[in-house]
């Protein structure tokens, strides 16, 4: 490969909360073992060159005062969605800054929604949508994604349909591809997905932030090519920072057809007057967004697919009694272990420090709302998802 996805990366004080923190209560790593950071949603790997090269080319000029969104900005964008989505007649005036996915997901209930109000979300849930919704004195309204005779996730759209009928409800933030499951929904599945919105005249967050990281052998389908209605009902957002690993920056977008739901999300994000741009974050996503950005993302694309099929491979092969589907998208596993903790007399809270102990640093996955469940996050060098897969057969499972 012409980039290197095999170097495991001294993060050590480097600000990663990846390696500094170990986000399960009491659990510490035993003599012996080196820490193999596989929860946060942050990947183990340099990012292009281009960014670094970019924001490099810009921390030279030394003033870094006040300034706009240029056109390089706009056209990145415009240019990457044509490229990577297909997607065509994006406008600048369709963009807009966002600090981040749950930014926009606030901005948007709290012009479209009042106190209490219902919102509906899928479940399992991503933990963030949870803590807004809560923070924001929402009720949470869940329908439970279901599993097919083949362990595939599917949405049941009667229960939708149901629960947005029962509660009145009127907003619902749609997740694609699906984080923690990993699933890439197929046109057919948005479609249906979306007819059911259409009939209760439901607002549609569409948060598209693991869009680019899709699998082998799937594709992504943004929500608002699917028909005219899905255009103008849904609000879409977007950033680098999950492709790319650049949370650190800050920085995402939102693409809006709608006039009427564009100024009403963006007087929201004004209020605070601090839904602003940072000048470094803007040049990353101009590196990020290149040619060259576009030949990365192949290559770690690749990675990740082998990532995901030897991880699941093995876990179902040693693992006996921890469910999980194979991810289609993302750098994601969620697994379940019911059958394990009962058959072994074991508790979530056990198992979690159990791995640790080893070294594993995985994620407590009862924040998405689904109890004796595991997030694991794959995007690190083969041969730590090679040595974590050990050490988890031998030790943990």
């Amino acid at each position: 490969m012409k980039y290197d996805f095999t170097t495991i990366m001294d993060r050590e004080g480097k600000d990663a909360i990846a390696i500094d923190i170990i986000p399960i209560p009491d659990a510490e790593i035993k003599e012996g073992f080196s820490k193999i950071p596989m929860w946060v949603a942050d990947m183990n790997f340099p990012t292009v060159p281009t960014i670094q090269e970019a924001v490099i080319r810009r921390m030279n000029h030394p003033a870094y005062g006040y300034f706009s969104p240029t056109d390089a900005y706009y056209q990145a964008i415009m240019d990457w969605q044509r490229d990577r989505n297909g997607v065509t007649g994006i406008k600048k005036e369709h963009i807009g800054y966002e600090n981040g996915v749950l930014g926009c997901v606030s901005s948007a209930l709290r012009a479209f929604t009042s106190q209490g109000e219902p919102i509906l979300v899928h479940r399992p849930c991503y933990v963030g949508f949870l803590h807004v919704l809560e923070n924001l004195g929402r009720k949470i309204i869940y329908s439970d994604l279901v599993k097919d005779e083949n362990g595939t996730w599917r949405m049941d759209y009667a229960d939708m349909d149901k629960k947005l009928k029962e509660n009145k409800i009127h907003f619902a933030i749609f997740c694609t591809p699906h984080n923690p499951t990993g699933r890439v929904w197929e046109r057919e599945e948005i479609e249906a997905a979306m007819q059911v919105y259409k009939e209760n005249d439901c607002i549609v967050i569409s948060d598209e932030i693991w869009s680019d990281l899709i699998l082998e052998g799937h594709e992504h389908i943004p929500t608002q090519t699917i028909s005219e209605d899905a255009k103008q009902r849904t609000i879409a957002i977007y950033a680098p920072s999950k492709t790319f690993n650049l949370a650190g920056l800050i920085g995402s977008y939102h693409i809006i057809y709608n006039k009427y739901l564009r100024d009403k999300v963006e007087r929201e994000g004004a209020l605070t007057h601090y839904n602003s741009m940072n000048v470094l974050s803007m040049h990353a996503l101009i590196g990020a967004y290149s040619k060259e950005g576009q030949e990365w993302l192949t290559e770690l694309r690749e990675v990740l697919t082998e990532n995901a099929n030897y991880a699941y491979d093995f876990i179902t092969k040693n693992f006996k009694g921890v469910k999980l589907s194979k991810p289609q998208g993302t750098y994601m596993l969620y697994l379940d272990c019911t059958e394990w903790l009962e058959a072994h007399g074991k508790t979530i809270d056990e198992l979690l420090k159990a791995g640790v102990e080893v070294g594993v640093i995985w994620q407590d996955g009862r924040g998405f709302a689904v109890d004796n469940t595991i997030r694991l996050n794959l995007a690190v060098p083969h041969s730590l998802v090679i040595e974590a897969m050990e050490r988890l057969k031998k030790y943990v499972f």
